[in-house]
């Protein structure tokens, strides 16, 4: 199973932490994203048009979008169901939330960091807003419990883990967000591939 990649890239740290977590081995092969050619290449194109990260290959299936892969990941090689669960009420919060992780909190992330990071612009004082905003709603999602939907670590937790290291690195204050900051602290410790994952955060904040 090859895994195209980038170590400074979330949502790739996001799938390499699913497929820690189920024991599943990768054949990692690495996109050089800054040098801005890389994941153009036409033989690229032709695994993902969209000439995207992370692209999973497994066997005949192509897979992009990261939630999808690591959903993917856990339905076919998970031993248990736990961290996507198969019961209607408990993936439909799973659900809903990775949908805020991807069309909320990690779309304003590359918003704000992004024209910083690629276009060396100055960050934009609205766009930040919006990122704090998407932080308060997630901090709200954490009150009275130690995970984004639960008493249980799932796939959400783990691809947002990925921005949410990305985002302290780069310098914004999680402090002020105290459920934020206690469920990053406890992430650190527990979530498989933490460490590489703060490897990989700090790898794409040297890029501002």
């Amino acid at each position: 199973m090859e895994l195209y990649y980038s170590h400074a890239s979330a949502p790739c740290r996001a799938v390499q932490m699913t497929a820690l977590a189920l024991g599943v081995q990768l054949n990692l092969k690495e996109i050089h994203l800054m040098n801005g050619k890389d994941h153009q290449r036409p033989d690229y194109g032709r695994i993902t048009p969209q000439h995207s990260i992370p692209t999973l290959k497994d066997k005949d299936l192509i897979l992009w979008e990261s939630r999808a892969i690591q959903m993917y990941l856990v339905q076919q090689y998970g031993k248990d169901d736990s961290l996507y669960p198969k019961d209607p009420s408990k993936q439909a919060k799973v659900n809903e939330r990775l949908f805020f992780d991807a069309c909320i909190l990690y779309h304003r992330f590359t918003e704000y960091y992004h024209e910083q990071v690629y276009g060396g612009l100055e960050g934009d004082d609205k766009k930040l807003a919006a990122l704090e905003d998407a932080v308060k709603m997630l901090d709200l999602f954490l009150e009275g419990q130690p995970y984004v939907t639960g008493e249980a670590m799932t796939i959400v937790d783990l691809s947002m883990l990925a921005t949410v290291a990305t985002m302290n690195c780069l310098g914004f204050e999680l402090k002020p967000y105290h459920n934020v900051f206690e469920w990053y602290k406890h992430m650190k410790d527990v979530a498989p591939g933490s460490k590489f994952n703060e490897t990989g955060a700090k790898e794409f904040a040297a890029f501002k």
